[in-house]
């Protein structure tokens, strides 16, 4: 007779994977359903949509407003600036004459100073973008007696504000015999300008890799030929935007301007400023000078913004 034990049953199915805290998970899921988004990533799932566009259109339009204001002001006769706002004139389009810059062509002392205020403001940028590429490479990619303490240094000058100089540096300047120049203000504008170039270019070459200058000095090239074809191509971009700072900074100066600059023959800022003061309602040279001013750091904006948002994104994105 055979006898059956408990040893001999039928142990049953294996558990697997769709069986047991797996499975019951799941078919909780399946019951409840998925879980819904949070608010924020509701928000951010719809940002690139056509209202956050339309949004950033009108961002764009408000932030514009005072330059376009500007502009329909320059160009309307002072009687009708003083009895009315410039948006009247899209109620009143005869209103609009260039007979304001016509003018302003015809004033000395705007004129003369638009281009003092270019002697000044080129040479300031192309002096500060030179010197402070060299300098950045320097620091970043040559080895040299007391490298990191002087990049300390300069680090350290870009916390000294302009107005703590003032005192010393006209008095310096009239020692010398350059206050009241053209090349006092130059140099003043560089001496400023160049600490904070040296730390951005210095941070952005560093960021180049190793392997691509050692293969350009295994191929020969020495460190000017390595500076020119290999890191300022790379370093395009932050060279550009490093102009652009420069450019803005000094073309839209009236501190230094006001106290450096020669009295007979000013930047246009101060230009302006004298205007207001000698001549309170001079506003058919007041808003067209004012408007060139504006328009000519715009335009040299503009016109480099794609090199300006790729040397502000550097290193953002890997």
């Amino acid at each position: 007779m055979t006898t059956t034990t408990a040893l001999d049953a039928d142990p049953g199915p294996e558990p697997g994977p769709g069986s047991g805290p797996a499975k019951a998970k799941a078919d909780a899921t399946a019951r409840t359903g998925p879980a819904k988004a949070s608010l924020g990533g509701r928000i951010a799932a719809h940002a690139g949509g056509g209202a956050a566009r339309v949004f950033l259109v009108l961002v764009g339009l408000f932030w514009l407003m005072p330059t376009i204001g500007l502009f329909i002001s320059s160009l309307r006769d002072p009687a009708d600036i003083n009895a009315s706002g410039w948006w009247k004139v899209f109620t009143a389009p005869a209103q609009l004459t260039t007979e304001n810059y016509t003018r302003l062509l015809d004033n000395d002392i705007i004129t003369n100073s638009l281009f003092s205020t270019i002697m000044i403001t080129v040479p300031s940028t192309l002096l500060v973008v030179v010197i402070g590429s060299f300098a950045g490479y320097a620091f970043a990619w040559m080895d040299f007696p007391g490298r990191d303490w002087w990049f300390l240094a300069v680090v350290g000058l870009l916390v000294v504000p302009v107005q703590v100089a003032l005192v010393p540096v006209a008095k310096l300047f009239g020692a010398i015999g350059i206050f009241e120049t053209t090349f006092g203000v130059i140099l003043f504008h560089v001496a400023f300008g160049l600490p904070f170039a040296i730390f951005l270019l210095r941070n952005f070459f560093a960021e180049i890799p190793r392997e691509l200058l050692e293969a350009a000095r295994l191929d020969g090239a020495g460190e000017i030929r390595l500076f020119t074809r290999v890191v300022m191509p790379l370093g395009g971009p932050a060279i550009a935007s490093l102009g652009i700072f420069q450019f803005l900074w000094v073309w839209n100066d009236m501190l230094v301007a006001l106290i450096f600059a020669d009295s007979k023959n000013p930047p246009i800022t101060v230009a302006l400023q004298q205007q207001v003061r000698q001549f309170g309602n001079n506003i058919d040279v007041l808003a067209p000078g004012a408007f060139v001013s504006m328009v000519i750091p715009l335009a040299v904006f503009f016109a480099f913004q794609r090199q300006f948002v790729q040397g502000v994104m550097a290193g953002a994105v890997k």
